[in-house]
């Protein structure tokens, strides 16, 4: 009997760092991509969030919760506001989609990275794609 393929997990954390803002984590390739969000990520269509991309974090901190000490980077309070399993739609190198099975966000949600104006540019926008159903 084949195996059933593994849900690729799928995290936002609340992070009250220097400034609140939201860390969008999504398992490729054995590690989790991470993006930096400054406002809370869309629930409905048609609103577009900054998301900043930032070092990969090892999987398994999707479950982190709790504080990082002051003096450590990232210092703050640490919570899980949504987390589930996600459906790779569409994964290119500056083009991702895919479906999230979250508690709060539901839906197929976008990732297109932004043009840069120089390499270290790491602009993405992050959005919940129109329901093209009639």
């Amino acid at each position: 009997m084949p195996e059933k393929p593994k849900k690729l997990v799928f995290v936002i954390q609340k992070h009250k760092a220097t400034h609140l803002h939201y860390d969008f984590r999504l398992e490729k390739g054995g590690v989790l991509k991470s993006w930096a969000m400054p406002k809370e990520p869309p629930e409905e269509e048609g609103v577009k969030r900054l998301a900043v991309e930032v070092e990969d974090h090892a999987l398994g901190y999707e479950n982190f919760e709790g504080e990082i000490p002051e003096g450590s980077y990232g210092a703050g309070t640490v919570e899980i506001w949504d987390k589930g399993h996600y459906v790779p739609i569409k994964m290119q190198s500056s083009e991702l989609i895919f479906e999230l099975k979250g508690k709060k966000l539901k839906g197929i949600y976008c990732l297109i990275k932004l043009q840069p104006k120089n390499l270290q540019d790491k602009n993405w926008l992050f959005f919940k794609k129109k329901n093209t159903k009639s």
